[in-house]
């Protein structure tokens, strides 16, 4: 196995989710561990076609795979789905586990691994987002990059409406740079967002005189953002769930993609 072929740290975390979610405990659990990381890394070496058992006991082979895994393993313990230590209290404990390889799962844990796994097709790493959204940071601005960011943390925490709700004022962060840069004030542009109806006017001034097809295109991207967004503000029940919430990012990416590209058609003044 090459370095090329060594995992990046969201790549090892997609890896145990999947093992947890699909895979019999006993591949992947020892001692009294939810999560054994030597015995992980085994059977990420099987998944990878290598079945030679000296192969599969190289420790210089496990040494390199070692640090994207316990980097993944110690991320599910920030988002709270993984802790360090036995299981429960009296089960058998090693130094080896004590030291990083031995993890439980917790009852938060359970429940994420029950619910959909939309995960594993969304970048829920912020660093990784991050890469997605670094074209357009400079264009859109720091807000935009800041709430997006907000956001994809907030799904990876299943805060699904506080989700929607980023994803909401990330799409507003688009609208206010694009109106900005065609009307060339800002103050202007603020004072308008802050009156009455504001989110609307804005969208006229900049859109009002733009290609029916560009008018089309923008609103379209950011009319079911507009509406979770608005939902999430209010104090009524809703039952905004991960399938909007991850339809909302998706969005969002969408409408960044779409405002870069099609910049001067959208602020030709």
């Amino acid at each position: 196995m090459s370095n090329k072929d060594v995992p990046n740290d969201h790549d090892a975390l997609l890896f145990i989710v999947d093992l947890l979610r699909n895979a019999s405990p006993s591949l992947y659990s020892s001692y009294g561990y939810d999560i054994y990381i030597p015995h992980v890394i085994r059977e990420y070496l099987r998944a990878s076609g290598i079945t030679d058992e000296l192969q599969l006991a190289n420790t210089r082979l496990q040494g390199r795979l070692s640090v994207p895994f316990y980097s993944a393993a110690w991320e599910l313990c920030r988002r709270g789905i993984i802790r360090p230590g036995v299981h429960t209290l009296w089960e058998q404990a090693t130094l080896d586990g004590s030291a990083g390889n031995g993890y439980a799962v917790t009852p938060f844990g359970r429940q994420w691994l029950k619910e959909a796994n939309h995960d594993t097709f969304v970048p829920t790493e912020p660093e990784r987002f991050a890469g997605m959204l670094k074209p357009f940071r400079e264009r859109f601005g720091g807000g935009f990059h800041l709430r997006a960011q907000e956001a994809v943390r907030c799904y990876s925490a299943h805060a699904y409406l506080a989700c929607c709700a980023m994803c909401g004022a990330g799409a507003e962060s688009i609208l206010l740079a694009c109106a900005v840069a065609k009307v060339g004030d800002e103050s202007e542009v603020l004072r308008m967002y802050a009156g009455a109806q504001g989110r609307g006017r804005v969208e006229k001034r900049l859109l009002g005189q733009a290609e029916d097809s560009i008018r089309q295109q923008f609103l379209g991207l950011t009319v079911l953002i507009k509406y979770w967004r608005d939902e999430a503000s209010h104090g009524r029940i809703t039952d905004i769930s991960d399938n909007e919430a991850y339809t909302a990012l998706a969005m969002l990416l969408r409408l960044a993609h779409f405002g870069y590209t099609h910049w001067a058609d959208i602020t030709r003044k």
